[in-house]
């Protein structure tokens, strides 16, 4: 009577266990193709940073180094410089402009304490996810590399509505 017993047990386990299964199948899934199709991410996605200008095009780093001095893992190096010349031929919205500005993001952690600390919004984070390199050197990037108007971001995204749920990988539809 045991070996029956364990026998319809065991059906009735794997049934129940069958029946989850196959419960998933009717249900539409939602598959990302990328990278033919674009990524969706959140309005408060921490991407590749961003240093951005004025109307003028003039930066509006003034090299405070309140971002670096913000920053856990020390990723970020400013060397500052003065440009005495006219406020209309400056290179930032300030007599003191950064002439070095490097982000190496072997060590960033993208906790955004930089964004947050700089008091002139001359830093922020961007869209852009494609950072993978075949050599670590690469992962430097510059000031000519961070600054918005030189930068190249990623054709293969969009933001979502606010409204719109994207947190998770798996989802119905």
């Amino acid at each position: 009577m045991s070996i029956i017993s364990e026998v319809i047990d065991s059906t009735r386990a794997f049934i129940q266990g069958m029946s989850v299964t196959l419960s998933y199948i009717p249900k539409r899934k939602q598959t990302v193709e990328y990278p033919e199709d674009p990524v969706t991410v959140q309005p408060r996605y921490r991407g590749q940073h961003l240093l951005h200008v004025d109307e003028l095009g003039r930066e509006k780093c003034v090299a405070c180094f309140l971002c670096a001095a913000a920053c856990p893992s020390e990723c970020i190096y400013i060397e500052a410089a003065d440009d005495p010349r006219p406020a209309q031929e400056r290179i930032g919205v300030d007599e003191r402009y950064a002439k070095v500005y490097n982000i190496d993001y072997n060590r960033c952690i993208f906790c955004g304490f930089c964004v947050e600390a700089c008091p002139k919004d001359a830093i922020t984070h961007g869209y852009n996810f494609e950072l993978s390199v075949y050599n670590r050197a690469d992962l430097l990037k510059r000031k000519d590399d961070l600054l918005i108007t030189k930068q190249v971001q990623s054709k293969n995204y969009r933001v979502a509505f606010s409204d719109e749920d994207v947190d998770s990988e798996y989802k119905e539809v």
